[in-house]
């Protein structure tokens, strides 16, 4: 077992992201990515690829409390530190708080700020009049901290922080505890120094909240099922957490609950041996959220299943109506083969609203890079009968992901953010598993990232009738 990220492995990424940029700046120089996203791109993936080696040795042999403090303390100062840097920044270009081309974040925002202002009555016959509850999670959330602190739109982003911190924490225990020490304090490094979980902190959105709940649900859940405590609290605890996730993404919340199923069904849990006691915990799952949504969570679960193909060539048309030619090749049957990679890295400037893509082209090609060793993880707990640890993680990453892929989504990062807590999971135990015949094959999955990138670089120009 490999117990640090091998440097050698993070040259290689670096290499390999530096080629893959000049290849492409070159070949499309007239759409050459803006200066200021290269400067930030690079700054990335140094970070990431500099400091997880280093840290990975350095800090394997310190005590739980102190690495905690360590991972805790590095992710809230690049989190608040990128808060504050892209409030102001975002201020000098757009006149506001947001993002170019924000939507949903004003959207939110706008919501919220009326709400707040009016009695919780007017707010919950505005939220639930309707029948739904999917995506009223996060507008409810913002009220409640608008009605504190009033509209102050830096107070969520600098609670995103703490949040999107805390995170990496709870990643280190769900993977120390699914796998071994070592491996679950590479996955909070890496949780810590991933530039789109950073990013999204100095967004008005739901992902970084929609997030926390995520891993706050499996490392109970995985704790639940490792330990001999059932109570109240420990069974209650995961369950609301599950519960939550249907009002921020109904997909998010059914993959939940189909991993939570999963785990008790195959998970390689010693406390799980009695056939009764998974019955009864299956059945408090279900009773739990039959009692929380009633039929309207499984209807709307239905209705996204059954408009899988509608959203989908919808979605494509509406591209290539707005200029990107190409995107109704990008079918399901085309997106999910390739959904651990996915999403792409965006290496050029198209127009200004694609500039969202370009401040996160380093975490993209992170996860095009790394994607190498969520096979690796695949293939080894395969080959080594080990699939059953994965049981919890694995069970949610791919049934979100590939209902995404199939959906019409299938390259948003955006809609694509939830899978990366398992994929980051799924990345560091394929770290721990290499071989030297699996080694071997780095230096060709290289060749293909770069690929990727340059391929991808030439769907963005030529589906907009640009060449």
């Amino acid at each position: 077992m490999i117990p640090f990220f091998p440097r050698q492995i993070a040259n290689r990424a670096i290499v390999t992201y530096l080629i893959a940029l000049t290849i492409v700046t070159l070949i499309f120089f007239s759409y050459a990515m803006l200066f200021e996203y290269v400067v930030l791109g690079i700054i990335f993936i140094s970070l990431f690829f500099v400091m997880t080696p280093r840290w990975s040795v350095d800090w394997s042999q310190v005590s739980e409390k102190n690495y905690i403090s360590y991972v805790f303390g590095i992710a809230v100062t690049l989190r608040l530190i990128w808060v504050v840097l892209s409030y102001f920044h975002f201020m000098n270009i757009n006149g506001d708080p947001f993002e170019v081309g924000a939507a949903d974040a004003k959207g939110y925002h706008g919501e919220a700020e009326w709400l707040a202002a009016e009695p919780w009555s007017v707010a919950f016959n505005y939220w639930f009049s309707g029948g739904g509850f999917s995506d009223v999670g996060y507008p409810l959330y913002l009220t409640v901290l608008y009605k504190i602190f009033g509209p102050i739109i830096i107070i969520p982003r600098l609670i995103k922080a703490l949040l999107s911190s805390w995170m990496c924490i709870l990643i280190y225990r769900l993977s120390a505890r699914m796998f071994n020490e070592r491996v679950g304090r590479i996955a909070g490094i890496m949780c810590a120094l991933m530039p789109n979980l950073i990013i999204y902190c100095g967004y008005h959105l739901k992902e970084t909240e929609m997030m926390f709940l995520l891993v706050a649900f499996m490392e109970r859940t995985d704790y639940l099922l490792r330990e001999h405590k059932y109570n109240i609290w420990t069974i209650s605890i995961p369950m609301l957490l599950a519960g939550s996730l249907f009002f921020f993404r109904t997909v998010l919340g059914a993959a939940a609950v189909f991993a939570f199923v999963s785990a008790v069904l195959f998970a390689n849990t010693p406390s799980m041996k009695k056939g009764t006691k998974r019955i009864a915990i299956i059945g408090w799952g279900l009773l739990c959220i039959i009692v929380a949504g009633g039929g309207t969570i499984m209807t709307e679960v239905e209705e996204y299943w059954n408009l899988r193909h509608t959203n989908s060539e919808t979605k494509r048309l509406d591209q290539a109506s707005k200029g990107n030619q190409w995107a109704v090749y990008a079918t399901g049957s085309v997106m999910a083969p390739m959904v651990v990679a996915l999403p792409f890295a965006t290496m050029v400037h198209v127009d200004d609203i694609q500039v969202a893509q370009e401040t996160k082209h380093a975490g993209n090609y992170i996860r095009n890079f790394m994607a190498f060793f969520a096979l690796i993880a695949m293939y080894e707990a395969i080959r080594q009968k080990k699939w059953r640890d994965f049981a919890l993680v694995g069970a949610y990453t791919f049934a979100y992901l590939g209902v995404i892929s199939i959906s019409g989504f299938g390259n948003s990062e955006r809609f694509l953010l939830p899978g990366l807590p398992g994929l980051i999971i799924m990345w560091t135990y394929g770290i721990s598993q290499l071989r030297a015949k699996t080694y071997n094959l780095l230096r060709y999955w290289s060749v293909i990232v770069v690929l990727m990138e340059v391929a991808w670089a030439y769907f963005k120009i030529g589906s907009r009738g640009l060449f």
